[in-house]
């Protein structure tokens, strides 16, 4: 693959990257809550999230998911109903000051992987991420080289746009914590957060 088709990638997801979503949320909400080495646990989750769905499209897993309504919809749901329950559990923590992975009866089998685990299971439940890698990835391919070597770079060049774009957020928001420090301030931006992060499973789950 010529280095002018990565560029040319690399330049067509930077803007899809800097639009605030799931990941930037989440990262935001990682260090307000706890600190600045969460928030890049978080960002190298959803990072690894692309990875994930980079790989379903080089075996056609990801084309199966987004070619059948049914399937698409469930994907579409779980990802909604998960981001929902992050959004509640964050916005509950404000008022018991405790963190959502801390509360047992809440708890989902990846909680226990703090920010990466959150960062990795948005991504992989996010079917935005996935028509990323069947709508704008194969107008970068070429017919005469093999298809999965090629998705591979490009999802390197994905990868390395997305966490240079939430590392740096998440030095301006520990940045500003350290500055503003207080607990109505965490408290204000965790609520925040977490509406952010039910409106976002909402419009996932409603999407067409």
């Amino acid at each position: 693959m010529q280095w002018h088709h990565i560029l040319a990638f690399a330049a067509a997801v930077t803007p899809l990257t800097l639009i605030p979503g799931t990941s930037f949320t989440l990262v935001t909400q990682q260090v307000i809550e706890g600190s600045r080495a969460d928030g890049v646990r978080a960002a190298f989750g959803s990072a690894c999230g692309l990875l994930v769905h980079a790989a379903f499209a080089a075996i056609g897993l990801s084309a199966l998911v987004m070619s059948s309504a049914q399937a698409l919809t469930v994907v579409k749901l779980l990802g909604g109903l998960y981001l929902i329950w992050l959004g509640i559990t964050t916005w509950r923590s404000t008022r018991r000051g405790v963190k959502p992975a801390v509360r047992k009866r809440w708890r989902l089998p990846w909680t226990q992987l703090g920010g990466f685990g959150q960062g990795l299971w948005s991504n992989i439940l996010n079917p935005k991420a996935a028509s990323v890698y069947l709508s704008l990835v194969p107008q970068f391919l070429t017919s005469h080289r093999s298809v999965a070597p090629q998705i591979a770079t490009l999802a390197v060049a994905h990868v390395a746009v997305v966490l240079m774009w939430l590392l740096f957020w998440t030095s301006v928001v520990a940045a500003a914590r350290t500055a503003t420090d207080t607990p109505r301030f965490r408290r204000g931006m965790s609520r925040l957060a977490g509406a952010v992060l039910v409106g976002l499973g909402i419009r996932t789950a409603t999407a067409n």
